[in-house]
C-alpha cells in the first residue's frame, strides 16, 4: 500500500493517547527522556508578529506546528510526495534523522524526537539515557527498522504516556481519530531547514538559511509555517513551539 496515498498507520496499530501542545509537559517529556536542562520547549505565541517571537530565546533550535489536516492539505501533499521515491536513507551520512510514523496518535512525540536527534539540538542529549540509547540504536536502521524500534522502547512509551494523561485538557482516548497533526521544523549545520513529518515519504528539504537565521526567522517562516496557514482552509487551529534555550 502506498504511503503517499495512506500515510497514517493501519487500524489496529500500536496507539498513543495524543499529546497536547503544552510546552511545560513537553520540556517535561524530553527531561525525562535524557535532554539537557539546558533546553526546553517554549510557546510561539505568534508567528507573523515581530514583538510576540521576541519571546522566544534565539536561536530556536527546532520548530513544532500543530495544524489541521486539511482537504487542502491533503492535496498538496499528495501533490508533492507524487513524485519522490520512498526514502531508505540511513548510516551516519544522514543529512537527518527521520522517523516515519507507524504508532497511532504518536506525531507529537515524533515531532519531538525530530527536534532533539537533528541539528544542534543532537548535542544537548546527554549520554546513557533512553534518548542517546535510541539515536544511535537508530542511526544505523532503515527506516522501518526504526519504525520497530521506537514500537519496542518501553521507556519511550511510558514517558509519553505520563505527559499526554497530564494534559490541561481532557486527554483523548488513544484509538480516537484525530485530525490534528505535528510537523517539525529544523535547521541544520549546514544551514539546510528540513521539514520532518513521519506521514511524509521522508524528510524535505525546504531551503537554505543563513548562518544567522534559525526556524523562527522570516525566510524559515515563510518556507514553513507559513505555507500551511495558506492551506488551512479557514481553519485557524494552528499552535507553535520551539525548542530553545531554557530560561531558568
Amino acid at each position: 500500500m502506498s504511503t503517499a496515498t495512506h500515510p497514517d498507520p493501519a487500524p489496529g496499530s500500536l496507539a498513543f493517547i495524543p499529546l497536547e501542545a503544552n510546552p511545560e509537559l513537553m520540556t517535561s517529556l524530553l527531561h525525562k527522556l535524557g535532554l539537557s536542562q539546558a533546553l526546553q520547549v517554549h510557546d510561539v505565541y505568534s508567528i507573523t508578529e515581530p514583538e510576540l517571537l521576541a519571546f522566544v530565546p534565539r536561536p530556536a533550535l527546532a520548530a513544532l506546528l500543530v495544524f489541521p489536516v486539511s482537504a487542502t492539505y491533503e492535496s498538496a501533499r499528495l501533490a508533492e510526495d507524487a513524485g519522490e521515491p520512498e526514502y531508505a536513507g540511513r548510516g551516519a551520512d544522514e543529512p537527518v534523522l527521520w522517523y516515519r510514523q507507524t504508532i497511532r496518535n504518536a506525531c507529537g512525540l515524533m515531532g519531538l524526537l525530530h527536534a532533539v536527534a537533528n541539528g544542534p539540538a543532537r548535542g544537548f542529549v546527554e549520554q546513557d539515557t533512553p534518548l542517546s540509547r535510541l539515536i544511535q540504536t537508530s542511526i544505523p536502521l532503515a527506516p522501518a527498522e526504526r519504525s520497530a524500534l521506537l514500537e519496542k522502547t518501553p521507556e519511550l512509551a511510558a514517558a509519553h504516556r505520563e505527559a499526554a494523561s497530564r494534559g490541561d485538557t481532557a486527554a483523548p482516548d488513544a484509538q480516537d481519530d484525530v485530525d490534528l497533526h505535528y510537523v517539525c521544523f529544523v535547521k541544520t549545520e549546514d544551514g539546510t531547514l528540513w521539514e520532518l513529518d513521519g506521514r511524509r515519504k521522508g524528510p524535505i528539504a525546504r531551503g537554505q538559511l543563513a548562518e544567522d537565521e534559525d526556524v523562527l526567522s522570516e525566510k524559515a517562516l515563510l518556507w514553513g509555517p507559513l505555507k500551511f496557514l495558506e492551506r488551512g482552509g479557514g481553519d485557524m487551529r494552528f499552535s507553535c513551539v520551539a525548542l530553545a534555550g531554557a530560561l531558568d
